[in-house]
């Protein structure tokens, strides 16, 4: 059977890389989305590779972005995100990817669907997966997103023009809490009968936040070490799966593993220490406030993924979570965390108020983007 084709556009956005489709070229019928996605991207690939396609064989690099023109009062884009698992012939719906959020606005404006002018471009999203709104502004060049700049973003080489993202009232962004358990800290049962301390925060994405130490790591580990620790990954994913109990995600721990691997992302949380990076460069600890290592898809993450850096700062700002107990004493007078990782530090403002009960008023993250390739894809038939 001959193959079939589909306009995209592949773009870097933060520290992922993905493909940016229109809606208006896609089918009407959704169930047939899944397919169209996983032949794109080459899964499922049993050796975990995505070789037959155009995936990367890590879930930063195995995504998709459906962009449309939103016709909600006051919001110029709606779009929505799919994590295109890269063993299992399947799209995760559930969440959102801030990274590749950050290449919406640009795509949407280089493509037509939003008309701007001037020096700097302020546009307005909404992300259909959380409900939530994000506003983008950057800088123009000759109408179009300008690409080149001194901006530089840790786990990316070289340099790009700076793009701000306000992801607006990012509570609740899975659950519709910020707190779904109405707990700071929780005291989770495994399927093992063993127990953790751990807190569950749900903003931009839901995450699960442990102690490193609690898990026998320091916290500081590169990703090829966390990687080969399989019994490391399979306690973490005991936990995922009951925080994803805990919070209503999921109905038990089988349903967490097969139906959502994206979310709750699970991430060890310890004080600021030395940390040797990605590039074998040292990151001392004055230069951080917190020190995070993530999983996402069941992979340890090279950086931290957007969204999981945005809940920690926000959870760093509730008194009593065990991402604030790490966090460096004095740090949150500040109008913005810095989180150190695997190949860098990620800088996160977060404004959190609490009156009744804890609300998250927004969070502010800077990344930059680049439109890489346009043409068409082709997909086995």
């Amino acid at each position: 059977m001959s193959q079939k084709t589909l306009p995209v556009v592949f773009m870097r956005g933060g520290t992922s890389k993905g493909l940016y489709f229109h809606r208006r070229d896609l089918p009407a019928d959704r169930d047939a989305w899944d397919a169209l996605f996983c032949g794109a991207m080459g899964s499922p690939d049993p050796y975990g590779r995505q070789l037959d396609g155009m995936g990367g064989g890590i879930s930063s690099l195995s995504k998709v972005m459906i962009v449309e023109r939103s016709q909600r009062p006051s919001v110029d884009v709606d779009y929505t995100f799919g994590q295109v698992e890269v063993d299992r012939p399947r799209v995760d719906w559930k969440g959102n990817c801030g990274n590749l959020t950050s290449g919406i606005a640009p795509f949407a404006v280089d493509e037509g669907l939003v008309q701007t002018s001037g020096d700097e471009a302020s546009v307005t999203l909404y992300n259909t997966n959380t409900k939530k709104t994000v506003v983008s502004k950057f800088a123009l060049e000759d109408g179009k997103a300008k690409v080149t700049g001194d901006f530089a973003l840790q786990g990316v080489g070289g340099l790009g023009a700076r793009i701000r993202l306000d992801f607006l009232e990012p509570g609740g962004a899975g659950t519709g809490k910020l707190l779904p358990t109405g707990n700071v800290v929780d005291r989770l049962t495994l399927a093992d009968g063993s127990t953790i301390e751990s807190s569950i925060v749900d903003a931009a994405n839901p995450v699960v936040f442990v102690r490193a130490a609690e898990v026998g790591v320091t916290g500081t580990e590169l990703p090829e070490t966390l990687r080969a620790n399989r019994e490391l990954l399979a306690r973490l994913e005991a936990i995922r799966c009951a925080a994803a109990v805990a919070m209503g995600l999921a109905k038990d721990a089988q349903d967490a593993t097969t139906r959502m691997m994206s979310i709750p992302k699970i991430s060890m949380v310890t004080r600021p220490a030395d940390a040797v990076l990605l590039d074998r460069s040292t990151l001392k600890a004055d230069g951080v406030d917190l020190v995070v290592r993530t999983i996402s898809m069941g992979v340890p993450h090279n950086a931290v993924p957007l969204t999981g850096g945005m809940c920690a700062a926000v959870a760093a700002n509730i008194d009593g979570t065990l991402v604030n107990q790490a966090a460096r004493e004095g740090s949150l007078k500040h109008e913005s965390l810095r989180i150190g990782h695997a190949s860098g530090v990620l800088e996160v403002a977060a404004k959190v108020e609490r009156g009744n009960a804890w609300y998250a008023r927004h969070a502010t993250v800077f990344r930059t983007a680049r439109r890489l390739m346009k043409g068409e894809v082709y997909i086995p038939g």
